[in-house]
């Protein structure tokens, strides 16, 4: 998927048509519609049990869907058999919460756990394909000298870098954060942020990032990745220079989409449950 083109040219990577979500008599999705593109960025947020889990679960069918259509990569998973979706998520980069890391495997082994599984490539473990992978992927988080070490031996931070290594190590199309900041230090949580919009901006991945941090939004929202400095740099809201990039926000209310619109839209809303979300200057 190339990074050129606009907006409406870019290729749909996932799309929820009036999805429904029931667990007996609870209600957890409730007729949610969006769509996301290449490159684009989506912030999800909303109180505790409002459906960010379940909507991100929904998104690679590892939660089915009552009522409704999935669109994932082109294909129609909503009644996918459990062999097809397999392949398909293989597509997908996820960072479960708290990094969700295998603790008896090395780090090496974590990161290259993808890679093994994904059938179509048929890599094995010591082929140098696969072991150059798991390299460049730790290097694009700076934590290369730990092939060898144990999930035990690194701090949470370092955890979860390794976490978003083994999201980006078969360069998705898409991937999905699942509150990449939680229970962090500001600085680390900053750190973690920052990797994750370069994983955006190098690759043209779509993201869609589940956070209590409205902070986070602001970090995707408002900033690029230099790839010539190495570093973070500042840009007009939603607007990073390459046309049609966009970073939208998604709130989320028992189970239902009640917002999804840009940083100042947000902010601009006096809706006393969004207004909860929201950083006050």
């Amino acid at each position: 998927m190339g990074s050129g083109g606009t907006q409406q040219e870019r290729p749909v990577v996932l799309q929820f048509d009036d999805i429904s979500v029931r667990f007996d008599e609870e209600t957890a999705l409730d007729r949610v519609s969006f769509a996301v593109r290449a490159g684009e960025t989506r912030v999800l947020m909303g109180a505790a049990g409002s459906g960010k889990t379940v909507l991100l679960k929904t998104a690679i069918g590892l939660q089915a869907a009552s009522s409704g259509r999935v669109v994932l990569l082109d294909k129609d998973i909503t009644h996918l058999s459990e062999h097809n979706l397999f392949d398909l998520r293989s597509q997908v980069g996820i960072l479960f919460q708290e990094g969700g890391l295998f603790d008896s495997l090395t780090v090496e082994e974590n990161v290259a756990y993808p890679l093994l599984n994904q059938r179509a490539r048929k890599l094995h473990e010591g082929d140098p394909q696969t072991e150059e992978s798991v390299r460049e992927a730790l290097r694009f988080v700076e934590l290369e000298h730990t092939l060898h070490q144990f999930p035990s031996e690194l701090s949470g931070g370092m955890r979860r870098r390794v976490g978003i290594a083994r999201a980006v190590v078969t360069e998705p199309h898409l991937v999905l954060y699942d509150s990449p900041t939680a229970g962090l230090d500001p600085i680390t949580a900053n750190t973690i942020m920052a990797l994750i919009v370069k994983e955006r901006d190098t690759r043209n991945a779509a993201a869609i990032m589940a956070t209590h941090r409205y902070q986070d939004g602001q970090l995707m929202a408002n900033f690029r990745y230099n790839p010539h400095s190495g570093e973070l740099q500042r840009v007009s809201v939603n607007g990073d220079g390459r046309e049609g990039s966009t970073t939208r926000f998604m709130v989320m209310h028992e189970g239902r989409l009640v917002f999804e619109g840009t940083q100042p839209e947000l902010e601009a809303s006096r809706d006393s449950y969004l207004s909860k979300f929201v950083l006050k200057r």
